[in-house]
C-alpha cells in the first residue's frame, strides 16, 4: 500500500497561498460536519428517554462511550494519516460517522445505542485527529492559527444546525433526525476528504521567526520516551480538567448560586442567565482557539499559554466569588469558556513545533488522549461538592490546576522545550524544506 501523499497532482511547485488555504478550509468544513456529534447530542436525550424510558444517566452512557472513543483512538488515526495520507482516513472517518448516526436512529436497546456511540466516535476522531494534523503541516508559519481554525471548526460548527436538527426532531422524531443529518453530514465529509492531501518537501514556507521549532521529525515512539511531551500531557490535563469541573457543572453550579432562571438583558439579548451563559460558550469556545492560535504565532506559546491559563485561574476564581450576581455570573462564564478553548490550538502547536512535522498527526494525536484523561477526571467535581457541601472546593481547585499549568508553561516548559529543540537541530541534517 503506497502513500496518498504523493499524488502528481500536487507537485512541491504547486502549493501556493491559495492551495494552502483550500486545504485548511477543506479541513474546517470537515470539522463542522462531524461537530454534531457531540455538541448536538444533547438534543436527542429527552426524546430518546421519552422512547424507551431509559433514563437519561444510562443513555449518557452513550455519549462517554462516543469521547473515549472519539479521544483514545486519535493516535492510531493520526499514525495512518502520516503513513497514508489524510484522504482515506477522512473519507472513512465520514463513512463511520453517517454509519453511527444511521445506528441510532434504529437502536431499540441500550447495547446497540452504545455501538453506535462507539461508531460514530472512531469516525469523529479519525476526521479530527486528521484535519488538525494536517493543518500543522500545511501552516508551519501560521501553525497556531490554522490549528486554531480548524479547531474552531468543531468547538462552534453545530450553531449552524442546532435550530434545525431541534426543529426537524420536534416536525418528524429523533430518528428521521439522526438518519438524514448523519447521512447528509456522513457524505458531505467523504466528499471533501477526496481535495485533502499532506504537503511534500518544499511545498511550504519556513516558520516564523517567534516559533521555536525542530529540524527534526520524531516518531511517536521517539515521542513517548522525551519528559518534555509528558510535561505537555501533564499541562494539558490540569487546564482541560480545571476548565471542565467549573463549566461541566454549570447548570448545577448556577441552580444553587440561584441564578438559572433569572432573565439577564446584554449586547441587546433578553435570556435567562444560564441559557446565555451556555449561548456564548458556543460562540468563544469558537472564537478563542483561532485568537489565541494567532496570539502564539506572534509572541510565542509559552508566553500565550501563561496569559490563557493566568486568564482562566482568575475567571474561575471570579466567577466564585461573583457569580451568584446573575449578569457576572453570564459575563464570567464567557471568561471562562473564552480562557479555557484555547488549548486545542496552543498544544497541538506546540507539540509540532518541538517533535517535527512529518509525524504531526500521530504525536498531536497522543497528546489529545488528554482530553479524555481529564474527562475521566471531572466526576471528582461532583464527589467533592458532595464531601464538602458546596462548590468551594471544585472551584478552587480548578483555579490552583490552572495556576499550576501557567507557572509551568513559563517556568518549566519553556526552558525545556528551548533545550530540547537545540538539542534536536544540532543534531539535525540540514533541512530541505517541510
Amino acid at each position: 500500500m503506497t502513500s496518498l501523499d504523493h499524488s502528481a497532482d500536487a507537485s512541491p511547485q504547486s502549493a501556493s497561498q491559495t492551495y494552502r488555504w483550500m486545504q485548511l478550509l477543506g479541513g474546517i468544513a470537515c470539522m463542522v460536519m462531524i461537530a454534531n456529534l457531540q455538541y448536538g447530542w444533547t438534543l436527542f436525550v429527552g426524546p430518546i428517554d421519552g422512547k424507551y424510558h431509559w433514563g437519561r444517566t444510562s443513555i449518557q452512557v452513550a455519549f462517554t462511550i462516543f469521547v473515549l472513543f472519539e479521544t483514545w483512538l486519535v493516535p492510531i488515526e493520526g499514525y495512518l494519516v502520516d503513513r497514508f495520507g489524510p484522504r482515506p482516513v477522512v473519507f472513512w472517518g465520514g463513512l463511520f460517522c453517517g454509519i453511527g448516526w444511521a445506528l441510532n436512529a434504529v437502536a431499540d436497546t441500550l447495547p446497540f445505542l452504545y455501538l453506535a456511540a462507539a461508531v460514530s466516535g472512531i469516525g469523529a476522531g479519525a476526521v479530527y485527529g486528521t484535519c488538525v494534523g494536517n493543518a500543522l503541516k500545511w501552516f508551519p508559519d501560521r501553525r497556531g492559527l490554522a490549528a486554531g481554525l480548524t479547531a474552531a471548526g468543531f468547538g462552534a460548527g453545530s450553531a449552524l444546525t442546532i435550530v434545525p436538527i431541534a426543529a426537524m426532531i420536534k416536525a418528524s422524531g429523533y430518528e428521521q433526525t439522526f438518519l438524514y443529518f448523519g447521512i447528509g453530514q456522513g457524505v458531505v465529509v467523504m466528499l471533501v476528504a477526496l481535495m485533502l492531501r499532506s504537503p511534500q518537501k518544499g511545498q511550504v514556507p519556513a516558520p516564523l521567526a517567534t516559533a521555536s521549532q525542530s529540524l527534526r521529525d520524531l516518531r511517536p515512539a521517539e515521542v513517548a520516551r522525551q519528559p518534555v511531551f509528558w510535561l505537555m500531557y501533564l499541562m494539558f490535563v490540569l487546564v482541560a480538567a480545571g476548565g471542565l469541573m467549573a463549566t461541566a457543572q454549570l447548570a448545577p453550579i448556577a441552580r444553587d448560586f440561584k441564578v438559572g432562571d433569572v432573565p439577564v438583558s446584554l449586547l441587546g439579548l433578553t435570556l435567562p442567565a444560564l441559557t446565555f451563559a451556555l449561548a456564548i460558550d458556543r460562540v468563544l469556545n469558537g472564537l478563542t482557539r483561532p485568537f489565541f492560535g494567532w496570539v502564539s504565532d506572534r509572541i510565542g506559546r509559552e508566553l500565550t499559554m501563561l496569559i490563557a491559563f493566568s486568564l482562566e485561574s482568575v475567571g474561575i476564581l471570579m466567577l466564585y466569588i461573583f457569580g451568584s450576581d446573575p449578569i457576572l455570573f453570564v459575563i464570567l462564564t464567557g471568561l471562562v469558556f473564552f480562557a479555557w478553548g484555547e488549548i486545542y490550538s496552543l498544544f497541538p502547536s506546540t507539540c509540532t513545533d518541538t517533535f517535527g512535522s512529518r509525524f504531526a498527526a500521530a504525536n498531536a494525536g497522543m497528546l489529545y488522549t488528554a482530553k479524555g484523561t481529564a474527562a475521566l477526571l471531572v466526576p471528582l467535581a461532583n464527589v467533592l461538592a458532595s464531601a464538602t457541601g458546596g462548590w468551594q472546593s471544585v472551584f478552587i481547585l480548578a483555579c490552583v490546576m490552572n495556576a499550576i499549568a501557567a507557572v509551568l508553561a513559563w517556568c518549566v516548559l519553556r526552558p525545556v522545550r528551548r533545550d530540547f529543540i537545540a538539542r534536536q537541530n544540532a543534531s539535525a541534517p540540514a533541512p530541505g524544506g517541510r
